[in-house]
């Protein structure tokens, strides 16, 4: 006898399937509600059912918007505390059909599914909860989102079929093209909306690598493969030169609040926009001053200090630092670790400056400054001075990058070691810290002079030390004789001692690890100069 062939099991049809003919489908499922209310309004309006789950449906309802509860269509209610609610062949299907293979057309019909038109979804607050000041790791796991990133990527690969809206920012120029073109979005703007959304699905499991790698112990290390993920703070007028396109990017990522100060967290109370080379020399010159426990003021020109000076006010520092070169500091950039006062406020406005930036101004201070129209007036707070940027360095090379932790290192009085018969005086001590904090923002190779607590000398970015020695001393307004001299990195020949023997310096201070080292060191007991190695040295490229 024949058996009879099985008809395939086909699910009942709902009452809102059987009227499905011809209708167009949204599912909305959000963390981030910001403009969802009037963006479905809008999608209600056009004809568009809306599809929605838990929190999302419950707060659309509250506003009054009809919606089709997501468990009414997979006939499973919402399990495990929320966590199964749209992993289900009956979603994921009308997310995934081709809508142009006639095949797939022919299984939705099968099995009673309706695809998706468009899918509006983001992902659970996963990074914000991590920068909460306290979280309980249970508390970071239970937001780590699943079904929300199934939908958005699987939404994305579909983009011929199906638009991905994962932004709230887009819902106003995704609504206005629907009322344009009849419910319709061009294909153009469905693969925009796609790389958007792997985008967004991507940084959002790198924020959760970064968390789990810092939870279980890893980071300490290089990591085989990392990532970089930036937002655009604003466009640029251009780059280094005006042929140059450039825009100003934050970077993104975990522990961005105990990574010290940043440029790219400092508020710009007034001026004309910030330039890519305006924003080069201030975190050139925030470094510098940031540096330093003392009252100091540095001023900067092309990434380089053109005069640094502490003091026991602002403005005293100012002036000793203006002294040092004040030919190059025209155009420059005004850095201090300290509150601006009215007094030094009015005497950078005796010269033309490009921008001032420190952690914080008097009103009056600020009053004054604002009576250049174009001088960009920035500032980083008043937590920020103290605490530099402790994330990691990275340059770009062609095709690549390169990857080191930030020269952060501070001179101990006990790391010092000195190596001739001469020890510095405690004020030789004294400006040899200062002027070795100096050279270390300088580019190399660099020397720099320093007396009483003021660079006097800088000599940046020479092919050869010697150069650099001769430089400094060249640019220098003033006696060099009884000042002290800095070295970025170590001497091979005894030649810069002899120079600056016979510029009267009285001290100098070197990583040292040369192996002519002690010709160095006879030169310098012949010259009567005391001579102190830091076993470090600080290029600056």
């Amino acid at each position: 006898m024949k058996r009879k062939k099985r008809k395939t099991p086909r699910r009942r049809k709902t009452k809102e399937q059987a009227q499905a003919k011809g209708r167009r489908y949204a599912l909305l499922s959000v963390s981030d509600k910001t403009g969802l209310i009037p963006f479905a309004k809008g999608l209600k309006q056009l004809g568009f059912e809306i599809v929605s789950s838990g929190g999302t449906a419950k707060f659309l309802r509250k506003a009054g918007v009809k919606v089709t509860e997501v468990s009414r269509l997979t006939k499973y209610p919402h399990l495990l505390d929320g966590r199964v609610k749209t992993l289900h062949p009956v979603i994921h299907g009308a997310i995934l059909a081709d809508q142009s293979n006639p095949k797939h057309l022919k299984e939705l019909k099968k099995y009673g599914i309706n695809p998706f038109s468009l899918v509006v979804c983001n992902l659970y607050p996963f990074e914000n909860v991590v920068r909460k000041p306290k979280f309980t790791h249970a508390e970071a796991i239970e937001n780590i989102d699943i079904g929300g990133p199934c939908m958005v990527r699987a939404a994305a690969k579909n983009c011929k079929s199906v638009a991905i809206v994962s932004d709230p920012e887009d819902y106003e120029p995704v609504l206005d093209e629907l009322k344009q073109k009849n419910g319709e979005l061009s294909i153009e703007t469905k693969e925009k909306l796609s790389l958007k959304a792997f985008k967004h699905t991507r940084y959002y499991d790198s924020v959760i690598v970064n968390y789990l790698s810092t939870r279980f112990g890893e980071g300490k290390e290089f990591p085989h493969h990392t990532e970089i993920f930036l937002e655009k703070i604003q466009d640029l007028r251009y780059g280094e030169n005006p042929h140059q396109r450039a825009a100003f990017y934050r970077e993104m990522g975990i522990g961005e609040g105990a990574m010290g100060a940043q440029v790219v967290r400092a508020k710009q109370l007034h001026g004309k926009e910030l330039s890519f080379n305006n924003i080069v020399d201030m975190d050139a010159a925030w470094s510098v001053a940031n540096y330093f426990a003392d009252t100091v003021v540095a001023i900067i020109k092309h990434t380089n200090p053109c005069g640094v000076a502490k003091d026991n006010t602002v403005l005293g520092a100012y002036k000793k630092a203006l002294a040092c070169d004040p030919v190059s500091a025209f155009g420059g950039i005004v850095a201090t670790n300290r509150r601006v006062d009215e007094e030094t406020a009015q005497e950078i406005l005796s010269l033309f400056i490009e921008v001032v930036i420190a952690p914080a101004y008097t009103p009056k201070a600020l009053t004054v400054l604002k009576e250049k129209k174009n001088l960009r007036v920035i500032e980083m707070g008043d937590a920020a001075a103290g605490k530099p940027f402790s994330g990691l360095d990275y340059k770009r090379v062609s095709g690549g990058l390169l990857i080191q932790d930030p020269d952060l290192a501070q001179l101990a009085i006990n790391e010092i070691k000195v190596v001739t018969n001469k020890q510095p005086t405690l004020a030789e001590m004294e400006d040899l810290f200062f002027s070795w904090g100096v050279a270390k923002h300088v580019k190399s190779n660099t020397i720099v002079l320093a007396k009483n607590g003021v660079a006097i000398g800088i000599g940046a970015g020479q092919m050869s030390r010697i150069e650099a020695a001769e430089l400094a001393a060249r640019r220098s307004r003033e006696d060099v004789k009884g000042s002290v001299l800095a070295s970025d990195a170590f001497f091979p020949f005894p030649d810069v001692v002899e120079f600056a023997a016979k510029l009267g310096v009285t001290a100098i201070i070197q990583p040292g690890g040369s192996k002519r080292d002690q010709e160095s060191i006879d030169k310098a007991n012949e010259s009567n100069i005391a001579m102190a190695f830091t076993g470090r040295r600080h290029f600056k490229h």
